[in-house]
């Protein structure tokens, strides 16, 4: 079976297969332009994670500024957990700060959307951009007055 019918039939084999081609430096053997493509897919998705990341946090900051007589522990511990969670991906992928304010911006677009759905509220009763710096949106320190 070629690499590329091993590809779309089995990736899992073919992902072993490539990896032990690549480890034994048996590089004219390797499916180089589907390795190099799985390459640019891995990167797309630690952006896609930093995205949905931002989006969690982001809409219960919204919610915690602008509901605060309905907050929870619950909001108060997605909060957390998120910042924890986006400061180990940020340190396994400090590459990403780069592209932060698009990140910031789609995930904030994303956030608004459910901060209106969950709250009732009007999307244009939020500020129509990020209010927050990245470094307000990780600090553990940083928690939004009412709005």
């Amino acid at each position: 079976m070629s690499n590329s019918t091993l590809y779309d039939h089995d990736f899992y084999a073919w992902a072993n297969e490539q990896a032990a081609l690549l480890r034994a430096g048996r590089l004219s053997e390797a499916d180089i332009e589907h390795v190099a493509e799985e390459i640019e897919s891995m990167g797309k998705t630690e952006k896609r994670e930093l995205t949905s990341r931002l989006t969690v946090l982001l809409l219960h900051l919204l919610k915690w500024q602008y509901q605060p007589g309905r907050r929870r522990a619950s909001w108060q511990a997605t909060i957390r957990v998120q910042r924890r969670d986006l400061a180990v991906h940020m340190d396994d992928n400090p590459s990403l700060k780069a592209i932060l304010p698009q990140v910031i911006d789609q995930a904030y677009g994303n956030a608004l959307i459910e901060a209106g759905a969950e709250t009732g509220l009007l999307e244009s009763a939020f500020p129509a951009v990020c209010p927050w710096t990245f470094d307000q949106i990780k600090s553990p320190d940083f928690w939004p007055d009412e709005g």
